[in-house]
C-alpha cells in the first residue's frame, strides 16, 4: 500500500476541508455547510457545498463529491500521489517512506484492529455473564441500563489473571499481539505475563472511524491501585489525540451545531441517554491540543462542561491556557461550570435533563472565564495592585498567537478594566469633579477606588481592604514554583513508592493546586498501578525519561534548600510516613482555612460590621500559624537515625 490509511486519516485531521477549498472557491458560511459556486460550472446559484464535520464536499451541478484528495484531482488534474504529497506538505506531515516496511506495519495495525475488536466481544459477553454480576449492578446503580450498555459496547473484565489472555489464544492472537493491543501487563520483572484490566467495568475507546483502539477500566473492588486504568500507548492508542465517543458524536454534533465535553466515560454515556448525543470526553488527561483541534473540527465554538469542584474549576482554567495560542477568528470557547460538588452524571441522575440543559444554556465565553480568574476574590486597593491585574491581563493577549483574534481580546479586556476601576469623582468645596469630566481606566485621572465586585463605591463610602492571602497561596496562585507543603507531599511518595500503594486514597485524593505537581502526582498513581513492588530508583530513572524530568530535579533543589530530609531517600518509610502525614494535615486545614477566609472577604464586603472584621481577622491569625507551623512528633527521626521537626 502507497499510502496507509493512518498517514491519510492524519491529513484529513489536520486541513478542514473548507480551508482547501476556500483557497480555490469562494466559500460563505451557510448554516452548518460552507456554500459557493461550483468550481466545474457556469452558475449564477450556489450548488457547491462543503462539510467540514464529514470531511466531505458535494457539487450538485456536476454530480461530485469527494475529499480533500479527490478535489485536487478534479480541478488541478493532480495524480492521487501528487495530491496527497501536496496536502501533506502543507499539513505538516512528513511522507512516509516509500519501502516493504512501511506495509509491513500498517498490516499489523489492521490485525491489531482485529485483535481489539475480539477483545471488546469478549469483555461484552463476560458482563452477561454469571462473573459480570456485579458489574451489571453497579451499570444499574448508575442508570445505565441494557440499551446503553450496548450501544456503547460496555463490558466487564473478570478478576481472573489470564481470562482474556486464555480466550484470545484460542482464537490464534499470539501474545506479542495482546502486549502490542496493550492487553497484557508483561516486563522482563513479569515472569508470566497477565491481563491488563482484571475486575473492572470496561469502556471500549473507538477511533475517529469507529474501530476499538484501547479500553477504560473502571475497578470494582476498593482496594486496588487506581480506580480508573486506561490502555497504554499503542500503535492505535494514542489518548491526546483521541475523544471518548468521538465518532458517534460527530453526526450529533453537525445536528446540534455544538459539541460538549465533560470530564468522565459514566459522564458521557449519561449525557448521551439524555438526548445530548453531541457529548465527548478525554481520556483521563486534561484536554491537548490535539483534542481541542479535533473540537474545532466538530464546532465553532464547544461547550467544556466541568464539575463543579475546585478540581473541576482547575480544568477549566488549564483548558483556558491552552486553548489561547490556537484561537482563530470565530474558533473559541464557551465554559458550562455545574453546581458544587456535582458532575453531568449527578445532575441528571438527580434533577432531570432541564437542569443539565439549563447548565448549557448559561455556557460562558472563554474571554468571561479569563476574567473571572484574574478578579474573584483578589483585592485591588493599591495602584500596584491594579497594575499587576493589568500586566497579567495585557500578557494573557499576547499569548494569542491570530493577529486578529489577539487585538479584540486586548480591546475586551481593557473595556472590562474601564468598567472595574472607575476614577473617583475628586471634589473641591463641595463642587463637582475638576477633571473637565474625564473619568475611567488608563485617563491621567489614575485608578478609581472601585469595589471588588467592579461597582464605584460612591460618596461617602469607604472602601475595607481585605486580605489577599487566597490569591497568593490559593488555588487560584499562579507561581512557577510549587508550594512547599505540596511539594513534600508529592515528593516524598517519590522517594518512598511503598506508602502510596498503603495510602494510595488519601494520596489520590489530596488536592494539589500547582498543575505541573498534579501532573507528577497522577503520573505517579498510574506507575504504582501497573507496578506496585517499584523501588524509588527505578521510579526516578523511569521519570528521568518522561517530561517530569526537569520538574524533579527542581523539586529536589527545592526540598534540599529547605533543609526537608524526610522528602527524601535520607528518610525510613516509617519517619517518612510520619512527615508526610503531619503535612496532610496542615495542608487540609490550610485549605479549609482559605475556604472560610474567602467566605469571610464576602461577608466583610456586603456588611462592614464589628463581628465580620473580627471573623475575618481571627481566621488570618490561625492562617498565619498553619503556614509557619512546625510540630514536633514523638520518636520522630530515631529509625532514620536522627531527630528533626516536620514541616
Amino acid at each position: 500500500m502507497r499510502f496507509p490509511p493512518s498517514f491519510l486519516d492524519e491529513i484529513r485531521a489536520r486541513l478542514p476541508t473548507s480551508a482547501v477549498i476556500g483557497r480555490r472557491v469562494k466559500l460563505k458560511k451557510q448554516g452548518r455547510e460552507f456554500a459557493g459556486l461550483s468550481p466545474f460550472n457556469a452558475e449564477k446559484t450556489p450548488s457547491f457545498y462543503v462539510n467540514d464535520q464529514k470531511g466531505k464536499w458535494f457539487d450538485f451541478s456536476a454530480q461530485k463529491n469527494g475529499d480533500i484528495f479527490t478535489f485536487l484531482m478534479e480541478t488541478e488534474g493532480l495524480t492521487f500521489p501528487e495530491a496527497v504529497e501536496r496536502l501533506a506538505k502543507d499539513a505538516g506531515v512528513a511522507m512516509p517512506a516509500r519501502d516493504a516496511q512501511a506495509e509491513e506495519r500498517e498490516k499489523v495495525r489492521a490485525t491489531l484492529h482485529e485483535v481489539m475488536e475480539l477483545a471488546t466481544a469478549f469483555y461484552e459477553e463476560a458482563l452477561q455473564s454469571r462473573a459480570g454480576a456485579s458489574a451489571r449492578g453497579y451499570l444499574t446503580n448508575r442508570d445505565i441500563g441494557p440499551n446503553l450498555q450496548k450501544r456503547f459496547r460496555i463490558g466487564y473484565a473478570p478478576a481472573d489473571r489470564g481470562a482474556l489472555k486464555q480466550h484470545l489464544a484460542s482464537k490464534n492472537v499470539s501474545q506479542e499481539q495482546m502486549v502490542e493491543a496493550g492487553l497484557l501487563i508483561t516486563g522482563d520483572d513479569v515472569p508470566v505475563s497477565f491481563d491488563r484490566f482484571r475486575d473492572r467495568v470496561i469502556f471500549p475507546i473507538a477511533d475517529f472511524r469507529g474501530r476499538i483502539v484501547g479500553f477504560g477500566g473502571r475497578a470494582m473492588s476498593s482496594d486496588v491501585p487506581a480506580k480508573y486504568l486506561n490502555s497504554p500507548e499503542t500503535d492505535l492508542f494514542h489518548k491526546g489525540s483521541l475523544l471518548y465517543n468521538g465518532a458517534e458524536a460527530r453526526k450529533a454534533a453537525h445536528d446540534a451545531d455544538t459539541v460538549i465535553a465533560v470530564e468522565g466515560y459514566v459522564d458521557v454515556i449519561q449525557m448521551v441517554g439524555a438526548g445530548f448525543g453531541h457529548t465527548v470526553a478525554p481520556l483521563g488527561t486534561a484536554l491537548t491540543d490535539r483534542q481541542l483541534e479535533i473540537l474545532w473540527r466538530m464546532a465553532d465554538e464547544p461547550i467544556l462542561c466541568f464539575d463543579g469542584d475546585s478540581a473541576g474549576v482547575r480544568a477549566a482554567w488549564r483548558a483556558a491556557e491552552t486553548a489561547l495560542p490556537f484561537l482563530q477568528p470565530g474558533k473559541s470557547l464557551r465554559f458550562a461550570l455545574l453546581p458544587e460538588g456535582q458532575d453531568p452524571d449527578d445532575l441528571i441522575r438527580t434533577a432531570g435533563r432541564q437542569a443539565m440543559a439549563d447548565v448549557l444554556a448559561a455556557a460562558r465565553p472563554l474571554v468571561d472565564l479569563i476574567w473571572s480568574r484574574e478578579t474573584e476574590s483578589g483585592v485591588f486597593d493599591t495602584p500596584e495592585r491594579r497594575a499587576a491585574l493589568e500586566a497579567r491581563l495585557r500578557e494573557i493577549a499576547r499569548a494569542i498567537g491570530d493577529e486578529s483574534v489577539r487585538r479584540h481580546y486586548s480591546q475586551a479586556l481593557t473595556e472590562r478594566l474601564v468598567a472595574f476601576f472607575p476614577a473617583p469623582e475628586r471634589r473641591y468645596g463641595g463642587r463637582g469633579r475638576d477633571d473637565g469630566g474625564r473619568s475611567g481606566y488608563g485617563e491621567r485621572g489614575g485608578f478609581g477606588g472601585g469595589r471588588r465586585d467592579g461597582r464605584s463605591t460612591g460618596p461617602g463610602r469607604t472602601q475595607i481592604p481585605v486580605s489577599d492571602r487566597l490569591r497568593r497561596t490559593g488555588i487560584l496562585s499562579r507561581q512557577g514554583t510549587p508550594p512547599l507543603r505540596e511539594a513534600v507531599l508529592v515528593m516524598t511518595m517519590l522517594d518512598h513508592p511503598a506508602l502510596i500503594v498503603r495510602h494510595l486514597d488519601e494520596f489520590a485524593h489530596v488536592e494539589i493546586g500547582h498543575p505541573d505537581l498534579a501532573g507528577l502526582q497522577a503520573a505517579l498513581l498510574e506507575i504504582v498501578a501497573t507496578d506496585h513492588d517499584v523501588e524509588a530508583a527505578a521510579l526516578r530513572e523511569r521519570l528521568a525519561q518522561s517530561r517530569f524530568s526537569a520538574l524533579v530535579t527542581r523539586l529536589d533543589a527545592q526540598i534540599s534548600a529547605c533543609g526537608l530530609w524526610l522528602a527524601t531517600t535520607a528518610a525510613s518509610d516509617e519517619d517518612a510516613e510520619k512527615g508526610w502525614h503531619q503535612a496532610l494535615t496542615l495542608h487540609r486545614r490550610q485549605r479549609t482555612l482559605h475556604k472560610e477566609l474567602k467566605e469571610a472577604e464576602a461577608a466583610l464586603a456586603q456588611d462592614a460590621s464589628e463581628a465580620n472584621l473580627a471573623r475575618l481577622v481571627d481566621i488570618q491569625n490561625q492562617l498565619a500559624s498553619v503556614e509557619g507551623m512546625e510540630a514536633l512528633i514523638e520518636g520522630f527521626g530515631a529509625s532514620s537515625g536522627r531527630e528533626a521537626r516536620v514541616f
